[in-house]
This record gives structure tokens, C-alpha cells and sequence, in this order.
């Protein structure tokens, strides 16, 4: 272990790890940020701890299981002469999952059906919502883990990047859950965003890579459109205020 300590090559990997697992959890957050919006403020918080804390304890656990997880990528079954593995199915079901429940997200908000809303408040909602976030994190955790494993031989610099990385998920979360709730059009983005980003998943789980790269650009870019959007917004209102006062 001192080694680790002294040892500027691993400072670096656990420093490039860290930035890379951070990056990773930015669609773990989008996720969270958008399905705790359809429940009550205190059951969204503590549904986002809940969501957090289990994102911790799949990257762990797996993190512990290191030879069955390598185990996934090798294949488990061949259609059509196709072959996948257990990774490639769980990406598969988890891309197909988030493409559908911000499907379904962005007609829930188009339509803005009031049945639905209330419905919400309903304690099975919060069971609901945990049920959504135990699948997208275990979806996530698989593919961040696999990605810590090909980059690091160490499981201390594994452990202590995705300890790091979920702890500024945590940081980071509830300003952007509370942004979120206070500019609805950026939910609609945040749902666009779950869309590529499920579609991402589901060519990786097809073998077709897309570099995360121009995902991440992509949603920088729009992000910030939006953002010069709702500062317009407000310059706007403060001028018609102004003008009235």
C-alpha cells in the first residue's frame, strides 16, 4: 500500500481514473436528476441518496468480483452468428430501457396529463422510482467498472477513483436535480440526452462503439444553448419589471 502512496504513476492513474469515472457518472446524474423530478421534493431527496448510495455499493461490490466480471465479456450465446456476452446483453436491455422511459418522459410532458401527475404522489411512484434507478445503476456501474479494470491493474486506485467520483455524483447531484425542477425546458433536454444516451448503450451492447466524446460534446454544446436561453429569459423578465415599475 505505501507503494500506491509513493508512487507517481499510480497517483496519475488514480487522477485519470477519477476524471474518467466523474465523466462516466454525468449519465448516471442526468438519469437521477430527471426520474426523482416526478415525486415529491422529500421523497426525491431521498430517493437521490438512496440512488447515489447504491451507485457506490454495485461499483464496489463489483469491483470485489473482479473475475466474474471479466467473465462477461466473453460470449455466452450467438444469433445469427452474432455473438454476445453477458455485458453486452445487460447494455443492450439498459439502452433499450432508457430510450423508452424518456420516450415515455417526453410524451408524459408534452401531453402534461394531469392523471399521471398526481399519481405521483403516490407512494408506489417512490417503490417505482427506486425499482428505475437500481436498474439504470447496475447498467452503469457494469460498464464504468469494466472500463476501471481495462485502464488500472490496481483494485486500491480502482476503489478509491469511484469512491472520489460518486462522492462529487453526491456534490453534484442536487443543484442539478433542483435546476432541473426550476427550468422545465431543460428537463425536456436532460430526456433528448437519456435518448443518446441509451442509444450509445445499445451500439456498444451491437459491438458498434461510439466514442463518448461526441456524446459529451454534444450535450456540452446543447447545454450551453439552453443556458444562454434561460439567461435571455431572465434579462427579458427583468426589463418588462423594470418597464412596469
Amino acid at each position: 500500500m505505501m507503494d500506491l502512496l509513493t508512487s507517481p504513476e499510480a497517483w496519475m492513474a488514480l487522477l485519470t481514473l477519477t476524471a474518467l469515472e466523474i465523466v462516466l457518472g454525468i449519465d448516471n446524474v442526468i438519469f437521477l436528476s430527471v426520474i426523482v423530478s416526478r415525486i415529491p421534493p422529500q421523497q426525491a431527496e431521498r430517493a437521490r441518496k438512496i440512488g447515489l448510495a447504491l451507485a457506490l455499493v454495485f461499483r464496489i461490490a463489483l469491483l470485489s468480483i473482479l473475475v466474474w466480471l471479466i467473465g462477461l465479456t466473453e460470449p455466452v450465446m450467438t444469433v445469427r452468428g452474432f455473438a454476445l456476452s453477458w455485458r453486452d446483453i445487460i447494455l443492450l436491455g439498459g439502452g433499450l430501457f432508457l430510450i423508452a422511459k424518456a420516450t415515455h418522459e417526453i410524451h408524459v410532458e408534452v401531453e402534461a396529463r394531469e392523471v399521471e401527475t398526481e399519481a405521483a404522489a403516490a407512494p408506489s411512484a417512490f417503490l417505482w422510482v427506486i425499482a428505475q434507478i437500481i436498474v439504470i445503476d447496475l447498467v452503469f456501474s457494469i460498464d464504468s467498472i469494466i472500463t476501471a479494470i481495462g485502464m488500472v491493474e490496481r483494485i486500491e486506485i480502482m476503489v478509491a477513483a469511484v469512491v472520489i467520483a460518486v462522492g462529487v455524483m453526491y456534490v453534484s447531484s442536487g443543484p442539478v436535480s433542483a435546476f432541473v425542477k426550476e427550468h422545465p425546458t431543460t428537463k425536456m433536454l436532460a430526456l433528448a440526452f437519456l435518448v443518446l444516451i441509451g442509444v450509445a448503450l445499445v451500439a456498444d451492447g451491437l459491438h458498434f462503439h461510439i466514442p463518448r466524446g461526441f456524446i459529451y460534446v454534444a450535450i456540452c454544446f446543447s447545454a450551453a444553448v439552453e443556458f444562454f436561453n434561460i439567461l435571455a429569459g431572465r434579462n427579458r423578465r427583468k426589463r418588462v419589471g423594470d418597464g412596469i415599475g
